[in-house]
């Protein structure tokens, strides 16, 4: 009498545990029915993809695009300046739409300045997700002649940097 008892015990704890079929909760019973043509292996939406086709996806999905075409916007700035502007310019950064561009002398921030609508219709063709509106030319930054106990209010020296 014992053993039956306990193989009965073990019998409806088997039944607990995985369930005897007549009492699935509803999500087991919708699970257990099989649409005609779902488990095939080359159904709809089952096609093999390309990584960049994946990773393109991946990028929208998690909001990734400007933050990338930004990156490669500073990556090629020579592509989008030209080698001999871009031997004299770095672009700085980006801040709220507006791409800051340092360059070696006044002179070179005054002619890229004259460029500006060229260049920033290439950006908005090449990097439309980078979301620049605006391109700012900085010439080099002066020294700063405010140092020592003795220093009087003014402008400093009237020569030009750069």
């Amino acid at each position: 009498m014992s053993e039956e008892s306990e193989s009965r015990a073990v019998y409806e704890r088997f039944r607990r545990m995985f369930g005897n079929g007549l009492a699935r909760t509803s999500d087991a019973r919708k699970r257990a029915k099989k649409e005609p043509g779902s488990s095939t292996a080359f159904g709809l939406g089952r096609d093999a993809r390309g990584l960049g086709e994946v990773l393109d996806n991946l990028t929208a999905t998690l909001g990734w695009n400007s933050p990338l075409a930004q990156s490669e916007l500073l990556a090629s700035w020579a592509d989008i300046a030209g080698a001999e502007t871009a031997a004299h310019s770095t672009p700085v950064g980006i801040e709220e739409g507006t791409l800051s561009v340092r360059c070696d002398s006044t002179a070179w921030a005054t002619q890229l300045r004259l460029m500006r609508v060229q260049i920033t219709s290439q950006i908005a063709a090449k990097y439309p997700d980078a979301g620049i509106q605006s391109v700012r030319f900085e010439g080099p930054g002066a020294p700063s002649w405010k140092r020592g106990p003795k220093s009087i209010p003014g402008r400093g020296p009237r020569d030009t940097y750069g």
